[in-house]
């Protein structure tokens, strides 16, 4: 089976697809995290039923929940058929691949968890980077073969 990339979803070299993404990002990221603060509240009285359910056990989910539930905000929203999160589509932006590929679930939540441990070591120079690199560009993406690109 041979890969074909499919021009649809390959990043576009036209330098307006890339201008202002930055500042786009930074406002869709505060939109993104206030949903998933918002999913986890009902999250967690599943999980407090769940915890009664099964003894107490599903309670040693609640540490972890904001990260369940981010995981799969953006594992299902990035690698949706919309390619990118309801706070990117608010705010013009979509994800796409370098090489033409489709984002998919698990290229997506490989992204979201790539972007907490970078930011955890590296926390402001994550955004700088996104000043100096081509196509504005984070060290996540790079790693990833990603681009964020203004919706036309």
């Amino acid at each position: 089976m041979s890969f074909e990339p499919n021009p649809t979803y390959a990043a576009p070299d036209n330098w307006r697809a890339y201008s202002g993404v930055l500042s786009r990002r930074i406002f869709a990221f505060v939109i993104d995290y206030l949903f998933v603060l918002l999913l986890c509240i009902p999250a967690a009285v599943i999980v407090f039923f769940l915890g009664i359910l099964t003894l107490g056990l599903g309670f040693m989910l609640y540490p972890a929940l904001f990260f369940i539930v981010a995981l799969l905000y953006f594992g299902l929203t990035l690698g949706g058929a919309s390619q990118g999160s309801p706070g990117m589509r608010a705010m013009g932006l979509a994800m796409t691949r370098v090489d033409g590929r489709r984002m998919d679930f698990l290229t997506a939540m490989v992204h979201t968890v790539l972007f907490w441990v970078i930011n955890s070591v590296l926390t402001p120079l994550v955004l700088l980077a996104g000043l100096f690199i081509e196509r504005s560009r984070l060290v996540h993406d790079l790693l990833l073969g990603t681009v964020v690109v203004r919706r036309s």
